[in-house]
């Protein structure tokens, strides 16, 4: 089928796939992962034309292609793009999606469809996406006109950038794609950035100079290494201790001295009461404030926080959704901070030391490993990578215990080398790991995975292989899946029941890839492996086998089965 549609006589007759592959190189998109379906063929084809621009990389599993997209996004602040086939590419997929959407990171995700001429036939592998991603994507839509995709690609690439970034999903009909139209390509344009009101500063001068215990804390989407630059000069021009947000740890130098730590999983017990008791005025740029970051809702009152609350966000839909704020500011966090430069603290250019220093000291005690459980302590082996990698090393992680011991014990000095999913996706580490490197191969890149964790996505080895991604896996091996474990322990205690984990031998398993790797038993047996894998080309594995009872840095197996224990004879 051919359309003279969009001033013929102006624009090259191309099929919808190659058209769509142009708007893709126009857009600047330099990589596209992907599973193979043969729904998009004639994207695939019309990929082939920009091989010199894009790198199109293979994966092994949809859930692999779509988080290798949410680390692009996340690394670059452009959509990481995601192509796959209809039905169980797309179910496959949606893992990626819902950790973009929870995150923030902006995603398109284009799945090939069914033919137009039997939609709503339940044909083979049809899915309503629409209906399928509507609660976990910013727009969901289907191109049915070739005609039109410079149209749906402009407005997929600002929608996934503005605002709130997140996710977009476009569902391409076979035929549509091989359809041959006339049609004009699409313009890039700046994406929107709302910058704060001079009466907002205004206000939130007024609130800082009268604040005895203010704490600025930092997270979310749209940042930049000159915004996390930006965030740092203001709190230490005010003397503001400074937190981040779950996950966010990296957007702070953890060596600066008004860094006071991260909330969350398992942060500072002081760094938490002090936002529960002590906190006057929380100046919170960029952060929705979710579940963990606000250990369950319970760190900040519901709907009216009890300090001073200042929020400043880019999207106007979550500032008030769940926490009124005194100031509610909607903004790009740069231009916040530029604006934000003419802000003066009180008089008295050390009025706030005492209350700063406090906090960075507990932040410091809390760095030391603690004393736990077997022959490996895994804070001594996180503190080591620390100390031993360079400072802009980045490290992924999915979910699981072990990611207590990395969110504690290692000091993130750089920007942007922090890659782990706010939605606590398990299998997110190893795919973040590939993209990383593969978007930054002059950097070390080392995944961080449990053994339940890896096994999810270890498949994406083969990835890393074939596109010479040379990345460091450490998988902690205790063979269970810890996490679940522990509550289980905690509410039902000694009830063992589909925790227990039979893993392969990983060094082995890696050696399959054309991947070295060793099996470490003792934390001094770790530096000289980790030694090994810096100089090692093709990537590298180290599994580390672990004591069960080896929990958390605070907490054994034991004590939690005891602690059950003694709830439920109450």
């Amino acid at each position: 089928m051919s359309s003279d549609r969009a001033q013929p006589n102006a624009t090259p007759l191309r099929s919808g796939g190659r058209l769509l592959a142009d708007q893709l190189q126009i857009l600047g998109a330099d990589t596209i992962y992907c599973v193979p379906g043969e729904s998009y063929l004639e994207l695939l084809d019309g990929l082939h034309a920009h091989q010199d621009a894009i790198n199109v990389v293979t994966c092994r599993h949809e859930s692999g292609a779509s988080n290798m997209a949410d680390a692009y996004g996340k690394l670059t602040g452009r959509p990481g793009i995601c192509a796959v086939t209809r039905g169980p590419g797309a179910t496959n997929a949606s893992n990626g999606v819902h950790t973009a959407f929870q995150d923030s990171t902006p995603m398109i995700l284009l799945i090939g469809q069914v033919g137009r001429d039997m939609m709503d036939r339940e044909a083979f592998q049809e899915i309503d996406y629409r209906r399928m991603f509507g609660e976990m994507a910013k727009w969901v839509a289907q191109i049915d006109d070739a005609a039109r995709i410079p149209e749906y690609m402009a407005r997929a690439w600002k929608i996934a950038q503005s605002g709130r970034p997140g996710p977009v999903v476009l569902a391409l009909p076979e035929d549509m794609l091989t359809d041959e139209v006339h049609a004009q390509d699409l313009r890039p344009t700046p994406r929107p950035r709302p910058a704060p009101h001079a009466q907002d500063i205004a206000s939130l001068q007024a609130m800082i100079a009268k604040a005895k215990r203010p704490m600025l804390m930092v997270g979310g989407p749209s940042w930049s290494k000159s915004c996390a630059d930006k965030a740092l000069a203001f709190a230490e021009r005010l003397g503001l201790p400074v937190t981040t947000s779950f996950r966010s740890q990296d957007y702070v130098d953890n060596g600066h001295d008004n860094f006071v730590g991260a909330v969350g999983i398992a942060p500072v017990p002081n760094l938490r009461k002090r936002l529960r008791e002590e906190v006057d005025l929380l100046i919170a740029v960029g952060p929705r404030l979710g579940e963990m970051t606000t250990q369950g809702y319970e760190l900040i009152d519901i709907p009216h926080p009890q300090m001073t609350f200042v929020h400043v966000h880019p999207g106007a839909e979550e500032l008030g959704q769940v926490y009124q704020p005194d100031l509610s500011i909607q903004s790009d966090p740069e231009l916040f901070f530029d604006a934000a430069d003419t802000i003066t603290g009180p008089d008295g250019a050390d009025v706030w030391s005492d209350w700063l220093q406090a906090q960075r000291a507990d932040y410091l005690a809390f760095q030391t490993p603690t004393d736990v459980p077997g022959d490996v302590n895994m804070g001594q082996v996180v503190r080591h990578m620390s100390e031993a990698l360079p400072q802009d090393t980045i490290y992924t992680n999915g979910a699981g215990n072990y990611t207590v011991w990395l969110h504690r014990f290692h000091q993130h000095r750089a920007y942007r080398t922090q890659l782990a999913p706010t939605s606590g996706s398990m299998g997110y580490g190893v795919p973040a790991a590939v993209a990383a490197k593969l978007q930054h191969p002059e950097r070390t890149v080392v995944a961080m995975a449990g053994d339940g964790c890896f096994m999810m996505t270890s498949q994406e080895m083969a990835t890393a292989a074939q596109h010479g991604a040379d990345v460091i896996y450490v998988v902690v091996n205790n063979g269970m899946y810890g996490t679940i474990r522990m509550h289980q322990e905690r509410h039902h205690p000694g009830k063992v029941m589909a925790t227990q984990l039979v893993n392969p031998d990983f060094v082995a398993y890696a050696a399959a890839f054309g991947i070295a790797g060793e099996r470490v038993l003792s934390t001094d047996g770790f530096p000289a492996a980790l030694e090994r894998a810096q100089s090692s080309k093709g990537g590298y594995l180290i599994e580390i086998v672990v004591d069960p009872e080896a929990l958390t840095p605070n907490q054994s197996l034991s004590a939690v089965r005891a602690e059950g224990e003694a709830k439920s004879a109450e």
